[in-house]
């Protein structure tokens, strides 16, 4: 087994999970929590930016980006399965990553808006809010959807790679 996910891309990556779950979930009840747990979601996202600019190989976004074009392919391989195997994220995770980043900072950005005296009340940020919050949840579960087909395709575990940062090597 090689390491690929360093402990603060897994870290990030589970406080992500959690952060939004709660705030997911306690969005209608708990107010209070809803907003703590937003402003852990934001502050993790911007963490996690950070580390796709300054971090090791794999947890920079110069490793998994690619083009839309690759992509595609990707995909397109992925449904025949016959999609390369990858260390790190694959094209379509790598396109699913910078996804859900663009969501949650949405998500965290039109939170904090609602709370400021420049947008107090104004319903199009709350409209905007919770679109972006179920576009996110729907991304999350295609997210889960692609992670498990991987697995069974390449034969591995990635959630298990993902809490213990290490993965067969090519």
């Amino acid at each position: 087994m090689v390491k690929v996910w360093d402990p603060l891309v897994r870290v990030l990556h589970w406080g992500l999970v959690a952060s939004f779950a709660i705030a997911f979930i306690t969005a209608d009840e708990l107010r209070g929590v809803h907003e703590w747990s937003g402003y852990v979601l934001a502050a993790i996202v911007g963490l996690r930016i950070a580390w796709g600019v300054v971090g090791p190989r794999h947890a920079r976004f110069t490793d998994f980006l690619y083009r839309p074009g690759t992509v595609l392919a990707f995909l397109r391989d992925t449904l025949r399965f016959r999609a390369a195997r990858y260390l790190g994220h694959n094209p379509a995770g790598g396109a699913m990553v910078f996804a859900l980043l663009v969501m949650l900072a949405a998500v965290a950005a039109t939170g904090i808006m609602m709370e400021s005296t420049a947008f107090w009340g104004e319903e199009w940020v709350e409209e905007v809010h919770e679109a972006c919050a179920n576009i996110a949840l729907a991304l999350v579960g295609l997210h889960i959807a692609g992670v498990l087909l991987a697995s069974v395709e390449h034969g591995e575990n990635l959630v298990r790679a993902m809490i213990t940062g290490r993965k067969r090597p090519l």
